[in-house]
């Protein structure tokens, strides 16, 4: 197995990594233990046998066990996965911000593997990948019937090497993109100025270090009184870590629960509360969001919305509501098993849901219009002063668009104009 490898559906987790020492069985009275269904194991004990001796090749145990093992997770669930040592090691690596492949994040969907979200700045980024996208091949391969790890093994590669990927976008016709898988850095955190006073900040990933990133940043911007809003962009966001949904949530209140999680074990069930140190204080708030943004994503976006600190705008959310416990085993392998769903305060469950933006706005993009021909009353000859000192331009320039991020993406124009409206009533109060 190579250093690169493909980030995949199953990273889509709110990933809680639990220790050896704490992976152990439950306490008995905690969880009554059913009885072993003896029928059952009798005829998996049997179809073993009939796979060793009759198989048109000879297969040997530890492979049909793990075969086993395997198809018992992923028949739980879409998010459980029984992680090889590589894969073990590859989740580690989307956590704290460095993998190799093709920067994708993919489920799985009636027999093919869907695009939840391509990651900026990354090769699949880069070749026009959308979330939404079915990938029906891999270098020619049909995907239909592949488990998602395969898909997913055949995805990576050593950084530099092609893969083709076969695509169906909108129920359209196939066409093919060809990729050089990257080892790829993701940055947590991006933060920009879209005009004065209007700061933008873009969370690709919750990563273990993102909630101080951000703090970081917003204590720059709140430098003096000049930040009048910003806009939180949680698109394709495909979540993470949930410690890290929880302080950037708390990085814009000061009170009151952010969300909480309940499963059937006792350890499952956890609230995270904001504190009272909000560096962002009442600046007005507008989080973006697309069918791309999973997970902790939605937790962030829940809260902020159930709390009423931010307007939420763009398409309903992904819709992934549960919490994957990784569980490492003793052979550097790891379960990662779904222990828990979590609720926004309002007590929502997000599984299969999503969020629904308080303003839809859909995906678009803006283009320039041809500047507008005619005269106004200053262009007329004798026109009357309107008795003011200061002298208008004698010619008017209009805004070149293309040149700034909010030019261009509908959705985030749209943001900045609602921010600048929420500053002009404030302001006439």
């Amino acid at each position: 197995m190579t250093a690169a490898r493909t980030l995949f559906a199953t990273c889509l987790s709110v990933a809680l990594v639990i220790g050896p020492a704490q992976a152990q069985e439950p306490p008995q009275e905690q969880l009554p233990a059913a009885p072993l269904p003896l029928d059952e194991l009798r005829t998996f004990a049997e179809v073993l046998e009939r796979i060793r001796a009759a198989y048109v090749e000879p297969i040997d145990d530890v492979t049909l066990l793990n075969n086993a093992i395997r198809g018992m997770l992923e028949g739980l669930d879409p998010h459980s996965a029984y992680l090889e040592p590589d894969e073990f090691r590859g989740l580690q690596d989307t956590t704290s911000g460095q993998f190799g492949g093709l920067g994708l994040e993919v489920g799985q969907e009636d027999g093919f593997i869907k695009v939840i979200s391509p990651i900026d700045n990354t090769p699949a980024a880069k070749a026009g990948i959308e979330a939404g996208d079915l990938i029906v091949k891999i270098d020619d391969q049909p995907v239909k019937g592949m488990s998602l790890m395969d898909a997913v093994e055949k995805m990576r590669g050593a950084a530099g090497t092609k893969v083709v990927l076969t695509l169906v976008r909108d129920a359209g016709s196939p066409f093919d993109v060809e990729l050089s898988r990257a080892v790829v850095k993701v940055d947590s955190l991006r933060t920009e100025e879209l005009e004065d006073g209007y700061a933008y900040l873009r969370i690709t990933q919750f990563q273990t270090n993102t909630g101080d990133e951000l703090r970081r940043s917003l204590a720059k911007l709140t430098e003096g009184d000049s930040l009048k809003g910003i806009v939180l962009d949680l698109r394709n966001n495909p979540g993470g870590v949930l410690q890290s949904a929880v302080e950037v949530a708390d990085s814009f209140l000061d009170e009151g629960l952010i969300v909480y999680t309940k499963g059937r074990l006792p350890n499952s069930e956890m609230r995270f509360n904001a504190t009272a140190n909000d560096p962002a204080m009442d600046v007005p708030l507008v989080v973006l969001i697309n069918g791309g943004s999973a997970s902790a994503s939605e937790i962030v976006a829940g809260a902020l919305q159930d709390h009423g600190r931010a307007v939420i705008m763009g398409t309903d959310s992904f819709g992934k509501g549960s919490v994957q416990t990784v569980l490492p085993l003793n052979n550097d392998r790891a379960l990662k098993l779904t222990t828990a769903l979590y609720y926004t305060p309002d007590g929502r469950s997000i599984q299969a849901q999503g969020i629904e933006p308080d303003i839809r706005v859909d995906r678009a993009r803006l283009s320039s219009a041809e500047v507008e021909a005619g005269y106004r009353e200053v262009d007329l000859a004798g026109h009357l002063d309107n008795g003011s000192s200061e002298e208008g331009p004698d010619v008017r320039t209009p805004i070149t668009q293309g040149e700034r991020q909010q030019d261009t993406d509908y959705q985030l124009n749209q943001a900045l104009n609602l921010l600048k409206g929420l500053n002009i009533a404030r302001a006439n109060r």
